[in-house]
């Protein structure tokens, strides 16, 4: 069996940690079916695409519609490494999920316009509803029309994408996710996490302008509160549709 490549491109290690944990464990992952990269620590190495069942992107502290000027070395570099994987993954409709800032990575690679100006959401929960086209799709089949999902960006697709299907909308972001062609996808909102993740994530993060840090505590409380369950059958979704499947 092909294994799935993971890329992260948290550069902090306990992020980092965290979020590939919850990867395996929401995904149905075991450790000896991916292959993990962590795109901070290097840069992309040569790959086959060819040899993985699908690409895994995780999220991160960088936005891709930030000024070159802006962004750190690390993450601009980052970046420009998934952003050259899009076009041969696009080319193949290879099996692809991008996780928040896959979502962007994903945007920018079809042409579609991601800023801050409008969309963004802070940390928690949002309720989610499946567009007629996410309730037609296979991989959402059989999930509820409505659910809730955690969500915490700064920046946001302002437009669907040019040639990308809208599967999911909420009121404050109404791209939550998008599909293109058969297998590509990428979700605003994080497939693989929990109240007990973004609780991590918010003690992690809480410096890098998401919010005021000292409204840390009433975030992670209001977190942990959450009963978020739906967006990991996602993640678990297409990772069973995938695992054993060749895509020309």
């Amino acid at each position: 069996m092909r294994p799935f490549l993971v890329l992260q491109l948290r550069p902090e290690a306990e992020a980092a940690d965290e979020e590939f944990g919850a990867f395996l464990a929401k995904g149905g992952l075991a450790e000896d079916e991916v292959h993990r990269i962590r795109l901070d620590q290097m840069p992309l190495p040569a790959l086959s695409l060819g040899d993985y069942a699908g690409v895994i992107v995780g999220g991160g502290p960088g936005c891709v519609s930030d000024k070159p000027e802006d962004k750190r070395p690390v993450e601009a570099r980052i970046e420009a490494d998934i952003l050259s994987l899009m076009p041969e993954i696009l080319a193949r409709d290879m099996p692809f999920m991008g996780c928040c800032y896959g979502l962007g990575i994903l945007a920018v690679a079809l042409g579609g316009e991601v800023s801050k100006a409008r969309y963004g959401e802070p940390i928690g929960g949002v309720d989610c509803a499946l567009t007629e086209a996410g309730a037609a799709d296979p991989l959402l089949a059989g999930l509820p029309r409505d659910f809730r999902a955690l969500v915490g960006h700064k920046e946001a697709v302002q437009a669907l994408p040019p040639g990308a299907e809208h599967l999911v909308a909420s009121d404050p972001c109404p791209f939550q996710m998008i599909r293109t062609g058969r297998n590509v996808y990428a979700t605003q909102f994080h497939p693989e996490a929990d109240g007990q993740s973004f609780a991590a994530r918010i003690e992690i993060y809480k410096d890098r302008g998401y919010f005021a840090p000292e409204e840390a505590g009433a975030l992670t409380e209001r977190a942990l509160a959450e009963d978020v369950t739906v967006p990991e059958r996602i993640l678990s979704g297409f990772v069973a549709r995938y695992r054993a499947v060749t895509v020309a």
